[in-house]
């Protein structure tokens, strides 16, 4: 049954400039749920993520790359050299029969190609486009570069990680896994607009105020109090104890984190430990925020002669938040995802059978489905000239010949 359903984007075209991460994620979440997602790039000029570590097997290729495969999943490649006119006319053809054009460029490259917003509404007058740069299209900033490491940096999140006697910590590039949630949302609300008035739109959306709602506990303490909240290790104001712990074997960690009273007590229960309720260090939140470190000892006391599982069996069945620290096989392995069908198999012409995670989210009327896994570099370039363009043998044999699709 579920096969015949239609996803909730069937029907929708997407022009996809977007390099990396951010821009390929939002577009991925587009092809996923059923959107036909036509990716522009070059021989010239690839995906950054495309020559970039892990690649399959340990081999470096340009189509073998895992980062670039996660995020470009059911899409078609398109090999197009926008640096000649014939490419420009042509990326113009594809935006002529579609609904969405998304691109991550720094602010003005798109104008400078002739491909701006006020470009292609001469050619599709409802079209939906979206630009998602580092701090938007405007601005003393616009013209800097970035990606995720800087823009993480520069929202503030990384003075909030890492421990407070050392160097803030980037969390690798967060806002590149978070920003495409804001681009998706965005998208939508564009099409249900154009739905409802025949009229597309421009979304200038940046990257540097997307990951600022982040941020917002941080932004309101300063504001009201005058206070600069900065790195706190594992531990949190309101929960103690809050950490990962160690425990029995080679780099084997649990995070435990126990917020109120009753939890308090289920936590030293499920240790064994009843005589810490009673002892005044820890009877109550203030007490243990400020005997931290005694109580951090007495716990991976217990925890280091464990296995990371078990502990975390032993307090979730007490009713306490844990969860072990899980590694990349542990995460490949893990029942939860199996149960839920979230990694889906799919043979790749260049890597051979690759795993793909899937979507977070079900629906249960209009199912995401992921039949095709990530394109080689300008796979389908001839099929979208000559089927989906329509555009004549000859021609596309004198433009392949002339380096317009390379």
């Amino acid at each position: 049954m579920e096969e015949t359903m239609p996803s909730v984007l069937e029907g929708i075209k997407v022009v996809d400039f977007t390099w990396a991460a951010l821009g390929p994620t939002t577009c991925d979440y587009l092809a996923v749920y059923g959107a036909e997602v036509i990716k522009i790039e070059s021989q010239a000029r690839p995906d950054l993520w495309r020559i970039v570590s892990p690649f399959a097997g340990d081999v470096p290729g340009i189509d073998r790359g895992g980062l670039f495969a996660t995020a470009n999943v059911q899409k078609y490649s398109m090999a197009l050299n926008l640096s000649d006119k014939r490419g420009i006319e042509v990326a113009k053809k594809l935006v002529q029969r579609a609904d969405i054009v998304v691109e991550s460029y720094r602010a003005g490259a798109m104008a400078r190609l002739g491909l701006a917003y006020d470009d292609l509404r001469k050619v599709k007058p409802d079209i939906i486009m979206l630009s998602t740069c580092m701090y938007g299209q405007t601005g003393p900033l616009a013209q800097l570069p970035g990606f995720g490491l800087t823009l993480t940096a520069a929202s503030g999140i990384s003075n909030l990680t890492g421990w407070p006697d050392r160097a803030p910590q980037p969390s690798g590039e967060y806002t590149d896994f978070v920003v495409p949630r804001f681009n998706v949302l965005a998208l939508m609300a564009a099409l249900d607009y154009r739905r409802r008035t025949g009229e597309g739109q421009y979304l200038d959306i940046s990257q540097m105020e997307a990951a600022l709602h982040f941020m917002a506990p941080v932004l309101l303490d300063y504001s009201v109090n005058g206070r600069e909240l900065s790195r706190t290790g594992n531990r949190n104001e309101w929960a103690a104890p809050h950490g990962v712990y160690r425990c029995r074997g080679e780099d084997s960690w649990c995070a435990i984190a126990v917020t109120d009273d009753k939890a308090w007590e289920s936590f030293c229960a499920a240790m064994g430990r009843q005589e810490m309720l009673k002892d005044p260090r820890f009877a109550s939140l203030m007490a243990r925020l400020d005997h931290l470190d005694e109580l951090d000892n007495l716990i991976e006391a217990w925890t280091i002669e464990r296995n990371a599982e078990d502990v975390m069996e032993v307090m979730q069945s007490a009713g306490v938040s844990a969860g072990v620290a899980e590694s990349g096989r542990q995460l490949d392995s893990d029942p939860q995802l199996k149960h839920r069908h979230y990694y889906h198999e799919i043979d790749h012409p260049e890597m051979g059978r690759m795993s793909y995670s899937g979507m977070p989210i079900k629906m249960s009327e209009t199912p995401y489905r992921i039949t095709r896994g990530a394109p080689c570099l300008g796979e389908h370039t001839a099929y979208i000239c000559t089927e989906i363009l329509e555009m004549p043998g000859e021609e596309f044999a004198q433009f392949m010949n002339a380096g317009v699709f390379h």
